[in-house]
């Protein structure tokens, strides 16, 4: 018999999930690691490192891997800890306490839309500022216990990881997240089955799974096509962030909106206001309008509904930055939805743009935003009139400081991004009631009590953690990339803990303009190698992977590092994360800003860096143009020598140069005897007491309800009481002024022969009489005499509206009367517009009807 020399058959494999066993004395971490409330809750996070700091380290600080890595011994020896067990159960206890608070009822309840969350480095669903203000947002409407719920998506992918070669070459990765291994649940239907939403798609459906996240207490519904329902193109939807071509997008921001409201159908929730951010959401109100004509409501009424509860939050500062979409595209999935909301293809494409009719335009997600939300705000002072400009093409008739656009300044989670140092030194100084009132200036305040030496201590205590941190992390990218460990060496020699230490931590975006350091190398070179006046700059930020000029400038400041004059005092950091930024916005001791006037809509980076006593130093742009206070940072002016951006960029760098050398270098090295420098902790406790309380994320949440919420809520109300009886009147209202808008005639007109003329006098009142034929329209017109001027951009900017006066009625006719009077001589403008009035509208862009006439 001939022995085979083998034999063997293929196996036949059988998937096994093994779960941790956690001993009944530790199952209070499994529920503390899936609700992310650790996420800004340090004595949460320090105890999950406890456990095991090998493996939290591993894990990446992810609670629920490190629950899973540790093995059932060290869970077992873990369960007999007396001391951990005494932590668990005061972590726990403070947990229970605050989520056991029923949630604010007297204030408008609100669901929340967004593309990205920023919640934890650990779930890896956001870029960069938009999604990190969307998670700060939640985790604020949690502490301040208001009825708030989240969408958006599950990606598969997320945002990339960025790696650097040597040569400073930008490589994206993108890394799959194991579901099963992060803080989010499965959303179950009563049989325990995964809840899926199936969104239309014109002729076919997209299958999503529902997750939750559980931010505190709220929910973040988390939206997931990667399975095996859906086609290979559709599994793609939620695979990366803002990754894949415009079919891809708009296929995305379907999902987002129509999905997003069908998922909370789904689940049975109704919310009272429903914030779109950004224009990425701007569909939800496609299927609010479907679900409401369903009832048996008309279009018009449908609208009427929809807006009065609809907010849209714009982030981005030119028309550029909106997504576009071509009709084609467009109607290849949104076809079916006219007839669903009681409309034409023209009318619905309309809504998206700035010039109905015009064929050739294409469809705006913003512009549809905004004509389907009746409040629109931009993130600051400064966006907010630059948001007017932008949008002022939809409100034709109207001048843009006249549009009901305007703005809550964005700010910051102060529990996620102040360091553990700095909570710990405002809970021992500052009021008991900080936590829960820290918009409240008197509290902050106290800052200027606290010991100088203390605050100088705690600020090199965090720059310390971070030259340690960028030492161990340049050392390790350094030598993964093959680089001479002879030079890495000689770097981290150069690196000095004392020397003045500069952040910019940016997406490298071109208007961000983190070139601009780098305008002149040699006065550059003069500044880092000052032995007297020591100074280091750390940079890091990633750039679009579809933005070559953005790689290009982080290769050429990676270049410039290089250099022997600059070596160890310019160092560049791989992938800015939250984590990173947690680190630079509390070890730095100046936070750097230096975008191109006006494009930075608001920057939140400036406004972390200050929770944790960092100084700031940015161009008067954003949330610094409001925020700056003489003897609390520095500085560049918000205004324009030169239209050249060359010309501008130089002399910016020369003024950055200028005030290191004069004004921040001196002050920072000028130590008394016990070593430190008292006019730089004066600076820091200006920066504390006199800016911080303006920018927390409470403050901004309050601001929403204040300005937004609480008014559309009272609206909405009105309107859909009595079986939507006034949203019905208010339609029927506005189809009449339709049909009888052109008919309005302007039956006569009396004015002085110098007004005819255009000649006046300055301080002599002139009065004008119209008599108007309203054709049956009954007091719904309104007339004006508007009075422009030419401003220093050139451009016509009012300088008085005058309302007529109704002195007279006759059948149909109305007799309007103004008395006019210019205190001013100059040469000006005069027109008079006409339009319908109704004092249940919110505002006049709301029904944007204008005659103008002389």
């Amino acid at each position: 018999m001939k022995i085979k020399v083998s034999n063997v058959n293929t196996p036949n494999w059988k998937d096994v999930n093994v779960k941790s066993h956690i001993p009944a004395e530790l199952e209070k971490l499994s529920e503390l690691a899936r609700n992310i409330w650790w996420a800004w809750n340090y004595e949460a996070t320090e105890l999950f490192r406890d456990l095991d700091p090998v493996i939290w380290k591993e894990v990446g600080q992810n609670p629920v891997l490190l629950l899973e890595r540790m093995s059932y011994a060290k869970l077992e020896a873990l369960a007999n800890d007396k001391v951990i067990l005494r932590r668990l159960d005061a972590v726990y206890s403070k947990f229970r306490n605050y989520m056991d608070v029923e949630p604010d009822k007297k204030r408008p309840s609100v669901a929340y839309f967004s593309m990205e969350y920023g919640l934890t480095h650990v779930l890896k669903i956001y870029s960069g500022g938009l999604g990190v203000l969307a998670g700060d947002y939640l985790k604020e409407a949690s502490d301040s216990n208001v009825d708030m719920c989240g969408v958006g998506f599950l990606y598969r992918y997320g945002y990339f990881t960025q790696t650097l070669s040597m040569d400073g070459q930008q490589i994206a990765n993108y890394e799959a997240q194991n579901f099963g291994q992060l803080p989010i649940d499965r959303v179950l239907d009563e049989n325990g089955n995964q809840v899926i939403v199936d969104v239309p798609y014109l002729d076919y459906y997209v299958h999503a799974y529902v997750w939750r996240v559980n931010v505190g207490r709220v929910s973040l519904y988390l939206l997931d096509t990667d399975n095996d329902m859906n086609s290979e193109f559709d599994r793609r939807i939620t695979h990366q962030l803002y990754g894949g071509d415009w079919e891809n997008r708009l296929k995305q921001e379907i999902l987002l909106g129509i999905g997003g409201i069908l998922t909370l159908k789904k689940l049975g929730i109704k919310k009272d206001i429903y914030h779109c951010n950004e224009g990425h959401a701007a569909l939800i109100n496609v299927q609010r309008i479907c679900d409401y004509v369903a009832e048996g409501l008309t279009y018009d009424q449908a609208i009427e509904l929809v807006r009065a509860s609809s907010l849209y939050t714009v982030h981005t500062p030119v028309p550029a930055g909106h997504d576009y979409f071509d009709e084609g595209l467009f109607g290849k999935y949104m076809g079916g939805y006219p007839q669903r909301m009681g409309i034409s293809w023209d009318d619905l494409m309309d809504l998206g743009r700035n010039n109905p009719g015009d064929k050739g335009e294409r469809f705006c997600m913003s512009i549809f935003a905004c004509n389907t939300s009746q409040e629109v705000n931009g993130v600051s002072w400064l966006h907010g009139k630059v948001s007017q400009e932008m949008f002022a093409p939809i409100w034709k008739g109207y001048f843009p400081e006249e549009m009901h656009v305007g703005y809550v300044t964005n700010g910051v989670h102060f529990p996620t991004w102040s360091a553990t140092e700095w909570k710990q030194l405002y809970a021992a100084h500052f009021d008991e009631n900080f936590w829960f009132d820290q918009s409240n200036p008197k509290i902050w305040e106290a800052i200027y009590d606290v010991p100088d030496e203390e605050i100088w201590k705690t600020r090199m205590q965090m720059k310390n953690k971070l030259i340690d941190f960028v030492r161990k992390q340049y050392r390790e990218t350094w030598l993964k990339n093959q680089g001479d460990p002879s030079r890495i060496v000689s770097l981290l020699d150069k690196i000095n803990p004392n020397a003045l230490l500069i952040g910019f931590g940016r997406r490298f975006a071109t208007y961000k303009r983190a070139h601009l350091l780098f305008t002149d190398l040699d006065r550059l070179a003069k500044i880092v190698n000052n032995p007297d006046y020591p100074v280091q700059f750390l940079y890091t930020g990633k750039a679009h992977p579809h933005d070559g000029a953005g790689q290009g400038l982080i290769k050429k400041i990676i270049e410039i590092s290089r250099r022997p004059e600059f070596l160890g005092k310019i160092i560049f950091l791989e992938n800015y994360d939250m984590q990173l930024a947690r680190r630079l916005i509390s070890g730095v001791d100046i936070w750097l800003n230096t975008p191109t006037r006006p494009l930075e809509a608001s920057g939140t980076s400036g406004e972390k860096a200050l929770m944790n006593g960092v100084v700031n130093f940015s161009v008067l742009d954003g949330w610094w143009l409001e925020g700056y206070r003489e003897g609390a940072g520095w500085a560049l002016t918000e205004k324009r020598t030169y239209q050249n951006q060359e010309y501008q960029d130089q002399l910016d760098a020369a003024t950055i140069y200028s005030v290191l050398e004069q004004e921040i270098l001196p002050l920072f090295y000028a130590r008394n005897k016990k070593g430190y420098s008292e006019g730089w902790v004066r600076t820091i406790k200006n920066s504390i007491a006199q800016i911080a309380p303006h920018y927390t994320m409470k403050r901004q949440l309050d601001d929403y309800y204040k300005k937004f919420y609480n008014k559309e809520a009272d609206r909405f109300k009105m309107l859909a009481a009595n079986d939507y009886a006034k949203a019905k009147e208010i339609a029927a209202w506005k189809e009449q002024v339709v049909e009888k808008w052109d008919s309005i005639e302007v039956v006569s007109s009396e004015k002085t022969e110098e007004l005819v003329k255009g000649s006046i006098e300055s301080g002599k009142e002139y009065t004008i009489t119209y008599v108007i034929d309203e054709k049956g329209l009954d007091d719904a017109i309104g007339l004006e005499l508007v009075t422009t001027h030419a401003g220093q951009d050139g451009k016509q900017h009012i300088y008085s509206v005058e309302p007529f006066q109704v002195v007279k009625k006759e059948g149909t006719l109305y007799t309007f009367q103004v008395k006019h009077k210019l205190e001013n001589a100059g040469s000006f403008k005069v027109a008079y517009r006409m339009f319908p009035k109704n004092q249940d509208l919110p505002h006049r862009q709301d029904f944007c009807y204008v005659r103008w006439f002389y």
